[in-house]
This record gives C-alpha cells, sequence and structure tokens, in this order.
C-alpha cells in the first residue's frame, strides 16, 4: 500500500530540511499572528463568541498539514464559511446562545464527513457543476451581505442579522439615529489602519496592528465605560474533546447548509491550492485528497468545539509570500493559536466589536469581483446572466437560495450545451479541396445536391432528437438534395438512443431518395457502430476518412475501394490492438 497517497505529510516530511523550516518558521508565525483577529472576527460574524475563532484554528490545521496534498494552503475559519453558518444555524436558534453553539459545532462535524466520503468515492469532480460566473456572482453578493451586517458593530446599534439586503439596510435607516459616535470613529480608523499597512507592506499583519490599537485605545480612554461594546472575559485553555450534544431532527435541518458549505469551502480550497502550487512544481494537487484533507480537519475540529473551517485566500496568500515550504508552517501557526489560548486570552478583554467589524469588512470587500462582471458583460452576455442573476437572487431572497440557484442555474447551462451542440455546415474553399464553417469563411460554396456538416459534440439522448430535427429541416430546404456528408471528427461517444435516431433517420432519408454518409468516425465510435450492425445497415462505402473522401466517392458516382478499406481496415487494426492488451 503506498501510505505517501493517504498520508501526504510522509511525501514531504522524510526529506525536510533546515531551509525549510527557515521558510516555514517565518511563515508560520505571521499567519498565526494574522489567524488571530481573523478567527475571532469569524467566529462573531458566524453568531459564535470571539473564542469559537481560536478553537477552530488550531486542531484543524495540524490535522489538514497530515491529510492535505497543498503545502501551502492556510487553513481556518473565512468569513463565506462563516456567513452561511450563521444563515442557517440561525433558522434554528439564536445566534451565541448554547443550542446555537452546538448545532455549529455539529454543522462542523457533518461537513467533515460529507468531504471525507466526498473524497473517498473520488467525487471532487462535482464542484465543477459550479461555474465560475455563478460562483462570482454569489461570491460579490454574499460578501455584501457580509459587510451590511457588520454595521451594526461599526455604528454601535441594534441592527437584526439577515441575509436579505434591503432588511438590513431598511433597520439600519431606522437605527442611524442611535449611532454611536466613538464606535464609528474607532471602526472607521480600524479600516483605514489596516488598508494602510496592507499598502505599506503586505507582509505586515495589518488585521493585528487594528486589534492592538483598538484594545488600547479602549483601555487608555475608557471608551468600555462610555458604551463601547468589547470582547470582555475571554476563556482560557483549550477544549477537551468531546462530540456535540445534537438530536436527530438536527441532523436533518442541517443538510442542506452542511452540502452547501462543504462544496462551498472545498471550491475555495481546491481554487487557491492550485493558484499557490502552480508555483511550486515540487508536488501536485489531488483534488479528492484535498476533500479527505478538509474532512478530517472538520471532523476533528467538531471535537474540539470547531464550526466549519476551510482554505483561506488572503491568509494562503500571506503563507506563500512569507516563505512557507511545507505543512510545518500550519501546525507552527496553530501552534502559536494553542499559546494564545493557554496563556494571551486576557489581553483580548477590551477588544472592541467596531475593530473585529472592520477586519471583517477589508476582508470580504476583497472579495467582490465587479472586474469578472464587467469582463463578461463585453465577452459573454450568457455567462454574465448568469452571475447578475445569482448576484440579485442572493442579494434579495438569501445566501443558501442564492447558491441553490447558482448550482441549478449551472447545471441548466450544461444540460442547454448539451442539447442544443454547435453544428457546422460546410463548405470547399474554391481552389482548394478543404471544407469550412459557411458562417466563418463566407466564400465556402455549398453545393445544392450535397450537404456537408460537422456536429461538435457526443450524441447521445439529450441532443439525438436535435440532431435529427437539424438534418430533417435541412433537407426539407433543399430540393434536389442527393447526399448527406455528416463530418463526425467531434463525435466522441454514441449512445443507444442516438443509435435509434440514426436508424430512424437512415429510413427517412431513403424515403427521401436521399444517401447519407459519414466522414472522420473516430475508432471508439466505429466501435459501438460495429456492434450495433450500423455498418451493415449503412454499407462500409458510407464511411470515409474524410471529408473530401466522401465527397469524391459521390462525384464519382460509385464506390471507391479505399473508402470501402478505410472502415474494415481501422476496425481490424483495433481489434488486433485489443487482442494483444489481453495478452
Amino acid at each position: 500500500m503506498d501510505f505517501k497517497k493517504y498520508l501526504p505529510i510522509l511525501d514531504w516530511l522524510p526529506s525536510y530540511t533546515r531551509e525549510d523550516l527557515k521558510g516555514d518558521l517565518g511563515a508560520g508565525l505571521t499567519v498565526g499572528v494574522m489567524l488571530i483577529p481573523q478567527s475571532m472576527a469569524y467566529a462573531m460574524l458566524a453568531g459564535l463568541p470571539p473564542i469559537y475563532g481560536l478553537y477552530a484554528s488550531t486542531v484543524p490545521l495540524f490535522l489538514y498539514a497530515i491529510f492535505g496534498t497543498s503545502r501551502q494552503l492556510a487553513v481556518g475559519p473565512v468569513a463565506m464559511d462563516a456567513l452561511l453558518v450563521a444563515s442557517s444555524v440561525g433558522l434554528l436558534a439564536s445566534a451565541g446562545s448554547d443550542r446555537f453553539i452546538t448545532l455549529a459545532i455539529t454543522l462542523a462535524l457533518m461537513v467533515g464527513i460529507i468531504q471525507f466520503l466526498l473524497g473517498v468515492l473520488k467525487l471532487g469532480f462535482l464542484v465543477n457543476f459550479l461555474s465560475y460566473p455563478v460562483v462570482s456572482g454569489f461570491t460579490s453578493a454574499a460578501a455584501f451581505i457580509i459587510g451590511l451586517n457588520q454595521l451594526k458593530h461599526l455604528l454601535g446599534v441594534d441592527i437584526a442579522g439577515s441575509n436579505r439586503v434591503y432588511a438590513i439596510l431598511y433597520d439600519t435607516v431606522v437605527n442611524i439615529q442611535h449611532t454611536h459616535i466613538p464606535t464609528l470613529i474607532l471602526g472607521l480608523t480600524g479600516i483605514v489602519l489596516i488598508l494602510l499597512v496592507k499598502n505599506i507592506n503586505k507582509s505586515i499583519p495589518g488585521p493585528l496592528v487594528a486589534v492592538v490599537v483598538g484594545i488600547l485605545t479602549v483601555y487608555f480612554l475608557g471608551l468600555h465605560e462610555q458604551g463601547m461594546k468589547i470582547v470582555r472575559e475571554v476563556p482560557k485553555g483549550l477544549p477537551s474533546p468531546s462530540l456535540p450534544d445534537f438530536q436527530i431532527s438536527d441532523l436533518k435541518a442541517l443538510v442542506p447548509a452542511a452540502f452547501t458549505i462543504s462544496l462551498i469551502g472545498f471550491m475555495e480550497a481546491i481554487a487557491v491550492a492550485k493558484s499557490v502550487q502552480a508555483k511550486h512544481r515540487d508536488y501536485k494537487i489531488d483534488a479528492n485528497q484535498e476533500l479527505i484533507g478538509l474532512g478530517f480537519a472538520n471532523m476533528g475540529g467538531a471535537l474540539f468545539r470547531s464550526f466549519p473551517v476551510t482554505g483561506g485566500f488572503s491568509r494562503t496568500a500571506v503563507n506563500h509570500q512569507a516563505g512557507a515550504k511545507t505543512g510545518v508552517a500550519s501546525i507552527l501557526s496553530a501552534s502559536l493559536i494553542v499559546l494564545t489560548l493557554l496563556f494571551l486570552t486576557p489581553l483580548f478583554y477590551y477588544l472592541p466589536h467596531a475593530i473585529l467589524s472592520s477586519v471583517i469588512m477589508v476582508a470580504v470587500f476583497g472579495l467582490m469581483d465587479f472586474q469578472q462582471a464587467i469582463k463578461l458583460w463585453k465577452t459573454d452576455k450568457k455567462d454574465f446572466l448568469m452571475l447578475l442573476i445569482t448576484f440579485l437572487v442572493t442579494l434579495s431572497v438569501g445566501i443558501a437560495e442564492g447558491i441553490a440557484l447558482g448550482v441549478v442555474l449551472s447545471l441548466a447551462v450544461v444540460l442547454y450545451q448539451s442539447s442544443y451542440p454547435h453544428v457546422a455546415i460546410l463548405g470547399k474553399i474554391p481552389g482548394k479541396n478543404v471544407f469550412r464553417n459557411v458562417e466563418r469563411y463566407p466564400e465556402a460554396q455549398v453545393r445544392p445536391d450535397v450537404f456537408i456538416f460537422r456536429f461538435d459534440a457526443a450524441l447521445f439522448f439529450a441532443n439525438s432528437l436535435f440532431f435529427q430535427t437539424f438534418v430533417e429541416h435541412e433537407v426539407g430546404n433543399r430540393p434536389g438534395l442527393k447526399i448527406v456528408i455528416v463530418n463526425a471528427e467531434a463525435i466522441n461517444n454514441l449512445d443507444s438512443t442516438a443509435i435509434r435516431m440514426l436508424q430512424d433517420l437512415i429510413v427517412y432519408l431513403k424515403e427521401q431518395d436521399i444517401d447519407i454518409v459519414f466522414a472522420g468516425v473516430r475508432g471508439p465510435v466505429r466501435d459501438i457502430l460495429v456492434k450495433n450492425e450500423m455498418v451493415k445497415r449503412l454499407g462500409r462505402n458510407c464511411f470515409f476518412e474524410n471529408t473530401q473522401a466522401a465527397v469524391g466517392f459521390y462525384e464519382r458516382g460509385g464506390l471507391q475501394h479505399e473508402s470501402e478499406c478505410y472502415f474494415q481496415t481501422n476496425v481490424k487494426a483495433e481489434n488486433e490492438v485489443k487482442e494483444h492488451k489481453k495478452h
């Protein structure tokens, strides 16, 4: 058994060097320092006490370093998962309550199990059903909602949290007169400070700088005595391992959210992992093993009171830029969080909620991808429409509904494209024995007695009727037609429905006294035709190596010996290869 396949840490740990440690040490400490304020902010965003962000930044990091294939991916709490937790669990319990905390931890356990099973069953490809325009629209809308939900902390007023933009804006307008000015000033200062530090030097953890400034400001000015909300008591120490105390009814209620977070979290992680791996040629990303790694991270984290985690864009970028070489960087980051939990939690007593909201707002507004929308408007109106619909539904109806619609839209586009693939009518280029798409080559000549077209997709049940209807329509509009030539170079598969359709089409064309022949049929497709006795039905003279040969056969008005041998010779050769492989 190849243990390296299931324990990727065994692939790099035996050859670990002092130079690797140098890079991992700097990166691990940098990301760990960055993770402290971020994780606490994301826990608050998820509706949990800030301490749960630190819990989510320990065990999951250790486990991913062992089972994950990316050596730079920084796993931990992220804004998107946090908001999905808040929106889904918030329907079942009040934010911050004991039941809410239990359900959030249960959700992490469910996400871990789902991701692990998807990885074991090698179903990582399922994430491909979420097209990029849909993801971009959903992410931008979710980021906007996340940002607006932080207004209550930034303004220091009571605004009901919601997944609907209009509800948040309405409550904000109603309560804006009660804005706590010191809170607003400190929150805006935090935003400016984070952006300023980022522009000066990206390696400096701006969120931590803002946290330190916020704590000192509250402490020395006594702002907590003037109505500013602060974190106050942060529990000290590590939680004992235990399973969340859930009910079966809880599991049923959380299933939709668990699948959503599983796929969204994996998609976010695999996207950033692949982008970073492209700059490191010494290892490869295995999508299914990534699912297993994230699954273990979430399952193990749930035992230590973690909410769902995944790989984060900003932290991974910092991890890479700081020189991370292996998963040791993540282990060092987690170790720093452990030390914080054991000894440093009293330092966060005076941490204002306004600063945590500024950390969240800066992070999530960076996820809003307006450039992609502009680009799609210019290049692909269909994808732009998908992005826009997902964006608007997510904003107006809700996050869960937005991602559900996104999946449906992605699948609908796939089905539509499969059902109505591209078809090119071919004509001959004057002076050349070459046939091209008449829409792209206006000079291409089409004969009234010869109809040539290329079908650019597999031919199966979803598009068989389209194929038949297209041919019959063209035949009906071409008086004097004698032969239909199907360029099958792009057809890589046939199913039983397509075979039956071709049989019916052959009968229809024979009744019209029109021949049908095929050019450039691929090997696997020829095998299917042979098994279904289509060759006997059509005759071997109906299959040609290319379009030119098919046209030449028709022009000579008789059987071309070479064309007769083409199909037979290739089938024979392929059968010989198969026999050779058996032995």
